[in-house]
């Protein structure tokens, strides 16, 4: 948020956050419950002056909070607090972190303060304060962090360069770092460039000049202009006669690539990709790759093998690992729906170390050895080398490790239930003090600060812990912290827990009703709603099957259902509509479960295009799916729905079953629902 607090200077980033988080709590849910207990609760009561930035309310209810001993005081006051960090002084929050110790809101106080020590340039109480910072999630902090070890003379150049590079807003701490290394030679003009690049290809401008400014305030002017308009920059300044000129040539065409990379194809090839020295060159034409497959042009596999080759020279391109994602995805959709699959493997090849090991390329590369080797003199060693690939990720718990043990040969079948829990291990849990915190949090409304106060309660804690946690929640019925915190256990795995199934009755019902399979709808409401019924995107899609309110009231005339919008919350009102218009989208896609679900997430229009192209196995058109979110979504969907029907029927079911036959453009005529499906 950029408004201001009476009396206070503009808004740091910790504090902005607070208040975004309570603007957005406020939205996301129901305010009833809330006002009506506003009057007699003083948590409550302190929560509303922070959303008013009414300072002297905030601080009066903050301290009946503590007079009175209530079990959330630590809100009220970590508010307060918070709400004037910038003119705190160290002594006020030792005096927090002794009233607080080892809870939530002392750790969540800490990185606040550490962010406003790094920004008043205390160095000496940074350096006592972060140790103790339990999380040490915030990549500011983190470089706050590194650039006080550099003053202290460590050597913090490749920690350092990383951390600057992966930053993605354009903060003060890093930004501060790269200023102090780069001064010190310690990061030099390439590093600058690269920086620059990747994020004017991620569209973001403000950071692309901060970083461009570390060249003069020249370069960083240039940026902001070749990012305004690329094409102009290019007809009036685009130069190759020195290093800026040439490097600055290359933004340029990487901005024009994301508007049009077959046109910013076309005029790289014709006039600039032999004069841009070659590393520049290839970098666009990769970049222009990453772009037209994000279209699922057929084009990008070509983009991308120009990268590869600048005459008849390989080029070692430092990629990053997410256009090399993209030379993959692109790929599998080449030679129509054939794969280049040894631009696969070296897709593979290029990424991190750790990106390499990440199931979805380990999947892909094993693929990529399978075909090869039909044409191999080694195909009997490729041949191994995918299966021990495959074998590595073999998992029923998760979408490519489900696809791997089927590619094996190998039954989807559901780990055994860990030994119950003992009566001692439930007290525990009970008696866990930011446990409780959190589930008082969320029975007053305050779901955001609950869920919070939850995760960091299961810090540290070991298998027995987390699944005693997870109970905990169950049985409270608050089943998104139910089923993650299961989702944390590696050995112990209760599925029980992990794929509850509430509302049973009622969305077997429903589905059925509709002519749907009840796992698919689990499977889908899981990911939705993790069934919370009062649940609300920013988008406004609300309850167990997250409709938005336009389509509930599409479906209800559809489906000749008397229906008001005031009733989207209840349950059965929610599965009624919300299985009604699932069973229509799947129908326009002729029962395709893995395009249903994308149709249910990003809206059916999207899929209807994203099939245009060649016929692609299910899963490789999923992989291709445009939109980050949507991709995980159809994943965990149809993951989700084979353990829910393994759970429900007590037998092994298949993923590839579930995925169906090859994706590609429609055969018959569509269905008259298709023309005005929301």
């Amino acid at each position: 948020m950029t408004t201001r607090l009476s009396a206070v200077a503009p808004l740091p980033r910790r504090l902005a956050r607070l208040l975004f988080a309570a603007a957005a709590l406020a939205c996301a849910l129901p305010l009833a419950p809330v006002q009506a207990q506003v009057m007699n609760d003083p948590v409550l009561q302190a929560r509303e002056a922070l959303r008013k930035r009414d300072r002297a309310q905030l601080a009066s209810t903050r301290a009946a909070a503590l007079a009175a001993n209530h079990p959330l005081a630590v809100w009220a006051d970590y508010w307060e607090l918070s709400n004037r960090l910038s003119e705190a002084r160290q002594e006020e929050l030792d005096a927090f972190y002794a009233r607080w110790p080892a809870s939530y809101l002392e750790d969540r106080l800490r990185n606040d303060w550490l962010l406003e020590l790094g920004h008043r340039r205390d160095w000496v109480n940074f350096r006592a304060e972060h140790p103790r910072f339990k999380l040490d999630d915030d990549r500011e902090v983190s470089c706050y962090a590194l650039l006080a070890h550099h003053l202290d003379g460590a050597d913090v150049k490749t920690e350092a360069r990383a951390a600057w590079l992966a930053q993605r807003d354009a903060d003060e701490g890093c930004a501060l770092l790269a200023t102090t290394l780069f001064e010190a030679k310690l990061l030099g003009n390439a590093d600058v460039w690269r920086k620059t690049r990747l994020a004017v290809e991620a569209g973001r401008t403000r950071l692309a000049r901060q970083a461009a400014a570390l060249l003069g305030d020249d370069v960083a002017g240039a940026v902001g202009e070749l990012s305004e308009n690329p094409q102009r920059f290019l007809a009036r300044k685009g130069s190759v006669r020195e290093r800026p000129g040439a490097e600055l040539t290359a933004l340029a065409l990487i901005k024009s690539g994301t508007h049009d990379a077959d046109a910013t194809a076309t005029q790289l090839r014709e006039r600039w990709s032999e004069q841009l020295p070659a590393e520049a060159a290839a970098w666009v034409w990769a970049s222009l790759g990453k772009q037209a497959a994000l279209k699922l042009a057929d084009t990008a596999p070509d983009y991308f093998q120009r990268a590869e080759l600048r005459g008849r020279a390989p080029l070692e391109l430092d990629l990053p690992d997410e256009t090399l994602a993209w030379k993959l995805r692109a790929a599998l959709r080449a030679n129509n729906g054939a794969g280049r699959w040894q631009q696969v493997m070296q897709a593979v090849n290029a990424m991190s170390a750790v990106e390499q090991r990440e199931p979805a390329w380990v999947y892909w590369k094993a693929r990529a050895l399978r075909a090869l080797a039909e044409d191999s003199q080694d195909g009997a060693a490729l041949i191994a080398e995918s299966r021990e690939l495959l074998a590595s990720i073999a998992n029923p718990l998760h979408f490519y490790g489900k696809l791997a043990s089927e590619d094996l040969g190998q039954p989807l079948v559901l780990p055994p239930a860990p030994p119950e829990l003992t009566a001692d291990e439930h007290a525990a849990a009970a008696a866990h003090p930011g446990l409780e915190r959190a589930l008082q949090l969320m029975a007053l409304g305050l779901r955001a600060e609950g869920v919070r106060e939850w995760n960091f309660s299961l810090h540290g804690m070991g298998e027995r812990a987390l699944l005693a946690a997870a109970q905990l929640a169950c049985e409270r019925q608050v089943w998104d912290r139910c089923i993650n915190t299961s989702e944390r256990t590696r050995e112990q795995v209760d599925m029980a827990q992990r794929f509850p199934t509430p509302f049973r009755a009622s969305v077997v019902a429903r589905s059925r009703e509709a002519g749907l399979d009840p796992a698919y709808v689990y499977g889908l409401i899981r990911q939705e709603s993790r069934f919370i019924t009062d649940a609300r995107s920013g988008a406004g899609a609300s309850g167990l099957m997250q409709i938005m309110p336009a389509t509930a009231t599409w479906t209800a005339k559809k489906l000749g259902l008397d229906y008001k919008p005031g009733r989207i919350n209840d349950s059965e009102t929610n599965l009624r509509i919300g299985t009604g218009y699932l069973k229509l989208v799947l129908d326009s896609f002729d029962g395709s479960q893995a395009m249903a679900a994308a149709g249910y997430n990003a809206g059916p229009s999207r899929p209807r295009r994203w099939r245009v192209g060649p016929a692609l196995d299910a899963a490789a058109w999923a992989e291709n799916i445009p939109f980050n979110e949507t991709r995980d979504y159809v994943k965990k969907v149809l993951s989700n729905a084979t353990d829910y029907a393994a759970i429900m029927s007590g037998e092994p079911q298949s993923l590839r079953a579930r995925l169906g036959s090859a994706i590609g453009p429609r055969d018959s005529v569509p269905p008259p629902v298709e023309r005005d499906l929301p």
